[in-house]
């Protein structure tokens, strides 16, 4: 899907931000879409890495039906080279095993035949980027949304517009990374840009899907007090109602010369949402800190929850049952 024939054998690749230009027998950025004879292919198609069901609150996704689980899908791959990817044994398997690609192979029909009998009302395409195998996720999206069943993107955001036009009818939810406010940050740890990051994340929310975004604070790289503002200013102009996950940075990957993020820097990062104006700022991998959802009109108690589980959820359709304030997320 979406790439287009530019002469002389090669192809232009319209998938995702990079716009890739691919010589006959190269391969994109991402290292599974392949110019053969002309002809754009996914090597990853119906080829899973990774399958399991999880919560829904570890996308991070925390007003999205809070306690349903997820059947979570990935393939191998990735459009962004971090080095401090957690799901590094994925995300970049063809680049360091010379473009070899692996995985078990499945249909759409049967993703959502297992979603429905595993009991998960939802379907995550999770683990590494989802517009490297959006042909797979778009034919299981469509197939899942027939049968009822939810969809939602964990995604890095650098989706192309027409990418995000095709899946935007079948998809629920998307948590996407907003990794710093520097676009140099993004080229030098990322391979990427900032801008089309930014725009995924207006269009998804002017779009009608459900919006969340994390940033994982990374000491020394972007955890300054100005760039926290900045993001959180960014949030705030495009919705109030946006949740942000602050997670914690823990070494992994290429990404071993800092510490931990320390946990007054979550809470210092928390209060530059709050201050921002956002109305639901959480901190992420740190379990009893900052996982609760409050109303924040009267700060009643709504979701508690403790690491990936909602142990308890308050809401009455959607409002809080002590002052009735509506509380913007999908909740049924």
């Amino acid at each position: 899907m979406l790439w287009e024939p530019v002469g002389d054998g090669r192809v232009r690749c319209r998938l995702c931000a990079h716009q890739c230009l691919i010589s006959e027998g190269g391969r994109g950025i991402c290292q599974v879409r392949v110019n053969q004879d002309g002809v754009l292919r996914t090597k990853v198609y119906g080829r899973l890495s990774a399958r399991s069901v999880d919560p829904i609150e570890k996308k991070p996704l925390y007003h999205f039906l809070p306690g349903a689980d997820s059947l979570s899908i990935s393939t191998v791959g990735c459009n962004f080279r971090c080095d401090h990817c957690q799901n590094y044994h994925m995300s970049q398997y063809p680049r360091e095993h010379s473009g070899s690609v692996v995985g078990e192979q499945v249909t759409p029909e049967r993703l959502v035949w297992q979603a429905k009998a595993s009991g998960a009302p939802i379907i995550a395409y999770t683990y590494t980027e989802p517009t490297i195998f959006f042909e797979l996720a778009y034919e299981t999206a469509v197939l899942a949304n027939k049968e009822g069943i939810r969809n939602v993107f964990v995604s890095n955001g650098y989706m192309s517009r027409e990418a995000a036009d095709e899946i935007i009818p079948y998809l629920d939810a998307i948590n996407i990374d907003l990794k710093s406010f520097s676009a140099e940050t993004y080229r030098k740890t990322c391979g990427g840009t900032l801008q089309p990051v930014l725009d995924t994340i207006e269009h998804m929310v002017a779009a009608g899907v459900w919006v969340e975004v994390t940033t994982l604070i990374v000491p020394g790289r972007n955890d300054s007090r100005q760039e926290l503002t900045w993001m959180a200013e960014f949030l705030r102009s495009v919705s109030v109602d946006i949740p942000w996950h602050l997670s914690r940075f823990v070494p992994a990957y290429q990404l071993f010369d800092r510490p931990p993020t320390p946990v007054r820097k979550l809470r210092e990062a928390r209060d530059a949402g709050s201050k921002a104006g956002l109305r639901y700022v959480y901190v992420g991998n740190v379990p009893g800190e900052g996982e609760d959802t409050a109303c924040p009109h009267c700060g009643a108690l709504l979701v508690r929850r403790y690491g990936f589980e909602a142990e308890e959820i308050k809401l009455s359709e959607g409002q809080c049952p002590d002052c009735q304030e509506l509380i913007a997320g999908v909740w049924e």
